[in-house]
């Protein structure tokens, strides 16, 4: 089953709910400005992502750059491997899906954007990749492009994340296009495990 924010609100009119599955959510301060916010995804009660793919459009010479273009987290129930189910807000038309990258042991806990600073009159892409924390300390980095810095890392999640919500730009037509620009994520909690 997949949840936006409006069906937990639903939810959580039921405290047997709401008692084991609080939200909070991570961002980040370095986002683009460009696009809309697209919807809620949220993996299924119970389950949190234990890796993420991205889709990613390789650098096109003197054409128009989009870099990272969409972030699919990979979830799981909680101490399990077995029955994957993904999750994708908006994406973005350009490039292709990556495969997934693992946390060894654990989950996602938090992450950090690469943003290419904007150009003037240049070729603007705004995200250019994605690295999360893994809750057994390891990093992994998205093979998205090298433009821009990252920005610092998100707040850290306890139980671990288990949705996304991202802010894409629409294909302009012949004007400069981004891509992906901004991430929000969610962390759920289970009392039952905290």
């Amino acid at each position: 089953m997949q949840l936006s924010i409006s069906s937990l609100a639903l939810l959580c009119a039921f405290p047997l709910v709401c008692g084991i599955f609080d939200i909070l959510i991570i961002d980040v301060p370095n986002g683009g400005r460009w696009g809309a916010w697209g919807p809620t995804e949220m993996c299924p009660i119970g389950y949190v992502a234990k890796g993420f793919s991205v889709k990613v459009e390789p650098p096109q010479g003197s054409l128009d750059d989009t870099a990272l273009n969409a972030v699919r987290l990979h979830c799981f129930p909680f101490k399990s491997t077995d029955k994957e189910h993904t999750v994708t807000s908006t994406e973005g038309e350009f490039g292709k899906w990556s495969r997934p990258i693992w946390c060894l042991c654990g989950h996602l806990i938090a992450f950090s954007l690469k943003v290419e600073p904007l150009q003037g009159g240049g070729d603007d892409t705004a995200v250019n990749n994605i690295r999360f924390k893994c809750s057994d300390s390891r990093e992994l980095e998205g093979p998205g492009l090298n433009w821009g810095p990252y920005g610092p890392w998100s707040q850290s999640c306890h139980y671990g994340i288990c949705g996304i919500k991202t802010r894409v730009e629409e294909k302009q037509g012949g004007l400069d296009d981004t891509g992906l620009n901004d991430a929000q994520l969610f962390c759920c909690s289970n009392n039952s495990t905290d």
